[in-house]
């Protein structure tokens, strides 16, 4: 059904990088969340005010707090899709995030007044009623959500959506929810025990979480997130292929909205490379990431030594030591400046980013007092860095 709603309402589906695309993927899934959880809220409603249940009425409300997401989805994908300008040259897809940010909140509030509605049923607990139709209805308001939460997972999956995604976890979230608002009922009629107040507890904390997790989700691409791995191999590769280019560091990425990217990076080329042919490589290769992979690429030329054999030998042998040290440490813009009384072994070193200042310099003593062990002329000057790359855990 979700690939029928696609064709039937998105042109050009498979266009995904296109912003048009994305804003029409995110209007549609928003219509279908309005109204699928509009449905929910009147059906799970009616059942609340017949059984007198907290929490069967907490959970209808929490539906019409998602169907409120779902508008304000459809406002965040809209804002998202207006061009740069000359305040926000980079676009407003970061309006995305925000949107979600605010849903965040929207649906702890509607947590946190359940909560306390439900510590109240705690205290003074009413008669409930079991009836085995409504518990029915109920179990199918799960099937509904549970299609939902996949159908949202499957647009935020292919447009690369944050607050999709995160809709989606909230979505199954009420799955959870509304379960053990079954479970309630089915306890009341058997054992005669009234646990609706303690359930009504437990939706409220599901509630209350899942709207931190969407927060915890959109805040952290807004506070600027490392480079993933799969992107860092992907970018490396990309610029590192071209002739010319012997390596690279120092990656960066911006993220302005989903498939609004601005990167900078440093290519390592000969330094006896004619400097006006490696120039226009750089050009080229930024002028291609923007066509292939839409990413706005800003490229620093690093000069490398290739064919001096003492300063490759020497090269190799700081990298050694400082892999030794620790297996997330690495070296690059290394130079070798030869002087009459010590040589200078310049170069930037990357350390893990839970080191402490302290650790920080005893590494770089570390590798100074190892480098003289080998020539006692050696003298380190090291720039201590962190990484922008997320590390595998």
């Amino acid at each position: 059904m979700t690939k029928m709603l696609i064709k039937m309402f998105v042109k050009e589906y498979e266009s995904t990088e296109k912003a048009s695309v994305r804003t029409a993927y995110g209007v549609m899934a928003s219509v279908v969340g309005v109204v699928c959880n509009l449905l929910l809220f009147c059906i799970k409603g009616g059942i609340g005010l017949v059984l007198q249940s907290v929490s069967v009425t907490a959970d209808a409300f929490n539906n019409l707090s998602d169907a409120g997401s779902s508008i304000l989805s459809v406002l965040g994908v809209k804002m998202a899709e207006k061009p740069a300008d000359r305040e926000h040259p980079f676009g407003h897809g970061r309006v995305e995030y925000i949107a979600a940010f605010v849903m965040a909140f929207l649906v702890m509030q509607v947590g946190f007044s359940f909560f306390k509605d439900a510590l109240a049923k705690i205290q003074n607990p009413q008669v409930m009623q079991f009836r085995l139709v409504l518990v029915i209805i109920l179990i199918l308001t799960i099937l509904v959500k549970i299609w939902l939460a996949l159908f949202y997972k499957k647009i935020g999956k292919s447009i690369d959506s944050q607050m999709f995604k995160a809709v989606a976890a909230d979505a199954m979230s009420d799955v959870l929810v509304t379960s053990s608002t079954i479970i309630s009922l089915f306890t009341w009629e058997i054992t005669g025990m009234n646990i609706d107040g303690w359930i009504g507890v437990v939706v409220a904390l599901g509630v209350i979480w899942a709207g931190v997790s969407i927060a915890k989700d959109t805040i952290e691409p807004l506070l600027g997130e490392a480079v993933s791995m799969e992107t860092y191999q992907m970018l490396t590769k990309f610029v590192e292929n071209y002739e010319g280019i012997i390596g690279s560091h120092d990656l960066i990425v911006h993220n302005y909205g989903p498939g609004r990217s601005m990167a900078s990076i440093h290519a390592e080329v000969p330094n006896d490379a004619d400097i006006e042919y490696s120039h226009e490589i750089i050009d080229k290769i930024e002028r291609e990431a923007k066509e292939k992979l839409d990413i706005f690429l800003v490229i620093h030329m690093d000069p490398i030594e290739t064919k001096n054999e003492v300063v490759i030998q020497t090269k190799s042998t700081v990298e050694n030591v400082v892999l030794n040290l620790h297996h997330e440490m690495s070296i690059h813009d290394f130079r070798m400046v030869e002087g009459k009384e010590q040589v200078n072994l310049i170069f930037d070193l990357i350390i893990p980013h839970d080191y402490s200042e302290i650790q920080k310099e005893n590494a770089k003593k570390n590798i100074q007092v190892q480098m003289q062990a080998y020539d006692e002329k050696y003298q380190c000057v090291i720039t201590a860095e962190k990484s922008f790359i997320a590390q595998d855990e």
